[in-house]
């Protein structure tokens, strides 16, 4: 029965709704929503619900009753207001009116002849009452009760967001680090500028000790200002410093300010690039310029993304890849380009200009540039896409200051795919100087910390220049699947310690020829370090020996057996270490200048078997099945420490009390301020007081107590 009459009274609410909804449809009537409210605030907004089109709005001041509290009938008389309302068409049967409070909240002050100000904190202190008005009859009324304070606002407001930080030479930065509540007195704080006399007669025996209390700079203890102090010596008042405040050693140790102003932009916007500058010549990072003054643009990456209009900067080479995921065929540069577009005229540094060549080929294997694609798709909408750039090859001729001509080499390609496919394309810029290509330096003239090693070869073609070629000394550079077979190489980088490594996968049948399989790990290795002289110096002459050092390898030895099964190998040179020692021989403009004095490889032999534990059997049953192997490469710096003084002697080693530099006290400075060392003050005056000092102790010696007693013994011994 309960469940009953529960639906019966849902069921007549929602009738009685329905029916308010049908009356005031058909009576064309308007509803206030809501019909009563409160603010504390200088705007309000409220909804006049139903057919607002003759409707008029008037607001007038009403003083309710004090015995029944009803403000009285609606009244479409017009009355003035310190309150605006204004109107808004929201749709149909639906307007936003809204008043906002036509008077300032700022409080009056004393002598202040503004009237547009508030004499009270509270403000305002009133009942308005909206009347909604149709041929001057009222058809709703809203009641609004109106309680608005003042506004507080400090004295002394800043007029700009910029923080003064002062000169931390003369004044320390947190002045009363206990200071934490923002305009009111913190305990015991005695620092604290927002505490009155009267609340400092509270606490001012027990303020905060220390930094934390304001004590940022404590006097020194020789300062003569400490010298009340109970523990003081009885020489103290001789020997102490009088020194002002403002010469404090806790003072003078940080980064001077200066004065920061916000930024109103936001940090993370993209920055503008600048207009280019009319070239005079090119130098080496300065942009290249087409001939209508615009940057001239290959796609590279900036931040880890590919940017597709990224400015070529004169002898900078780079090689970069990017993944784009296409789900339709592309429709603009650089996937889809035209020779027309390509083949643009670029400023040459000496007042001409020169056209890029453009050779186009066709590429007839994709799987270097299709890594996935997504065949969810239907047959039926398998996309066709002809004439995509894949790879465009910028070759760059310069010669002195200026460019003498550009090569492009555009592969293109037909991709054929189902949804999407990820595509790999591949950009390059290559400076050649006739037909060599520009390589950077290491330094100049020592190598610099984070630079490539600079290795060589001897020339041994047929027209021996004598000259020793450029190359690399690399570590393996894993990528995608790990496997040795598409692993990349990077180069060793001056004193940057580094391990790395990839997966040969072995089979049975590769362990049945052992030898086989270690002159492939070996030629793998030696891939590595094609190279048999290392650069001493970070910008070496190819011509002269002396810049060059010879790489030492330590060979395996041939000597050695190796005992061999049918499933395992022994003496496998799975593991190449690199040892550089170098040196730092000068500073250039603060910058270490280092050379590399001796390079060593050295491998190490490891035994290679098939692991058949666990269930992993069909690599042991099936010749075929393979297993992976690692192959690791590793390089390790030592820097050569220089050795500037005398082997230290052994009454130094022993006797290290009397070692100024491990000790706070240092007894051969005692005298220090009569040598010429000390720079204080003139050497006269140092002197001088040196010599009143030791007058000053002769005297206090001659009448001191052991003279005296001196005195008497040998008086007593004449007599």
């Amino acid at each position: 029965m309960a469940e009953i009459d529960n639906l019966l009274s849902v069921t007549v609410r929602l009738a009685y709704v329905l029916l308010f909804i049908s009356v005031v449809h058909t009576e064309n009537t308007v509803v206030f929503q809501p019909s009563f409210l409160t603010t504390t605030g200088p705007a309000v907004s409220v909804f006049l619900l139903g057919n607002s089109s003759d409707i008029s709005l008037n607001v007038r001041t009403v003083s309710p009753s004090s015995i029944t509290g009803s403000a009285g009938s609606p009244s479409c008389v017009a009355e003035a207001t310190q309150w605006l309302l204004t109107r808004e068409l929201l749709g149909k049967t639906a307007v936003r009116v809204q008043l906002r409070l036509n008077h300032s909240l700022r409080l009056c002050g004393e002598n202040d002849t503004n009237t547009d100000c508030c004499p009270k904190p509270l403000c305002v202190l009133e009942t308005l009452q909206v009347s909604a008005c149709k041929d001057g009859t009222p058809q709703a009324s809203l009641l609004i009760q109106a309680r608005i304070h003042a506004l507080l606002s400090p004295t002394n407001s800043g007029s700009d967001n910029k923080t003064v930080i002062p000169n931390q030479v003369y004044q320390p930065l947190g002045s009363c680090p206990c200071d934490l509540t923002f305009r009111a007195c913190d305990v015991r704080c005695c620092c604290d500028k927002d505490c009155s006399s009267e609340d400092l007669k509270l606490f001012l025996a027990d303020c905060l000790p220390g930094p934390f209390g304001g004590y940022v700079s404590p006097a020194p203890d020789y300062q003569c200002s400490v010298q009340a102090s109970e523990n003081s010596p009885d020489w103290f008042p001789f020997l102490c410093v009088h020194s002002p405040p403002e010469n404090n050693p806790y003072l003078g140790l940080f980064y001077q300010g200066h004065t920061i102003a916000s930024n109103p932009g936001p940090s993370f916007q993209r920055p503008v690039l600048s207009a280019p500058v009319p070239v005079n010549g090119y130098i080496q990072g300065s942009p290249i310029l087409t001939l209508s003054e615009e940057y001239f643009t290959i796609p590279q990456k900036v931040l880890g993304r590919c940017a597709n209009t990224a400015p070529v900067a004169f002898l900078k080479n780079f090689k970069v890849e990017c993944v784009s995921l296409l789900r339709s065929c592309p429709t603009e540069s650089p996937l889809l380009t035209l020779p027309t577009d390509l083949s643009i005229k670029v400023k040459n540094g000496q007042g001409g200009d020169v056209v890029v060549d453009v050779v186009d080929e066709v590429a007839t294997d994709l799987s270097p540039f299709i890594s996935k694609e997504d065949t969810a798709a239907s047959s039926d909408e398998r996309l066709v896409c002809e004439n995509v750039s894949l790879v465009l090859d910028y070759k760059f001729y310069w010669e002195g200051n200026g460019i003498s001509g550009v090569t492009l080499t555009r592969t293109v390609g037909t991709i054929a795919f189902n949804g999407s496919v990820a595509l790999t394309t591949r950009y390059s810029a290559v400076f050649l100087n006739g037909e060599f290509m520009g390589e950077p330096n290491s330094g100049n003239p020592g190598y610099q910390v984070g630079r490539p090693v600079i290795a060589g070869i001897e020339d041994t073609s047929d027209n021996n220049t004598g000259l020793i070629q450029r190359t690399s000394i690399n570590l393996w550079k894993p990528v995608s699947d790990g496997l040795c077979s598409t692993a990349e190489k990077k180069p060793v980088l001056l004193g940057e310690n580094s391990t790395s490594g990839c997966l040969l996968p072995v089979s049975r049948q590769n362990l049945t020829e052992c030898n086989l399989l270690r002159e492939t790990v070996t030629a793998l290795q030696d891939a590595l370090t094609a190279a048999t002289f290392v650069a001493r110096i970070g910008n070496p002459d190819l011509s002269a020996l002396t810049d060059w050092v010879n790489i030492s390898f330590v060979r395996l030895n041939s000597s050695t057996t190796t005992e061999d099964s049918g499933s395992a190998c022994s003496g496998i040179p799975s593991y190449q270490h690199i040892h550089v020692w170098s040196l730092v021989t000068s500073m250039v403009d603060g910058i270490p200048q280092r050379e590399i004095r001796a390079l060593e490889v050295r491998y190490g032999l490891t035994t290679w078997a098939l692991e058949c534990g666990g269930g992993a059997v069909s690599s042991c049953v099936d010749p075929e099945e393979t297993q992976l192997f690692p192959i690791t490469s590793s390089v390790t710096f030592t820097n050569i420490p220089i050795n500037t003084g005398p082997p230290k002697t052994r009454f130094q080693i022993n006797f290290t009390e009397y070692d100024c530099s491990r000790n706070d006290v240092c007894w051969p400075e005692l005298a220090f301020p009569v040598t010429k060392y000390y720079t204080g003050e003139p050497y006269s005056q140092s002197l001088a007081k040196g010599i009143i000092l030791v007058f000053f102790f002769v005297t206090a010696s001659i009448l001191g107590t052991p003279w005296r007693q001196i005195r008497q013994v040998w008086n007593s011994a004449v007599l």
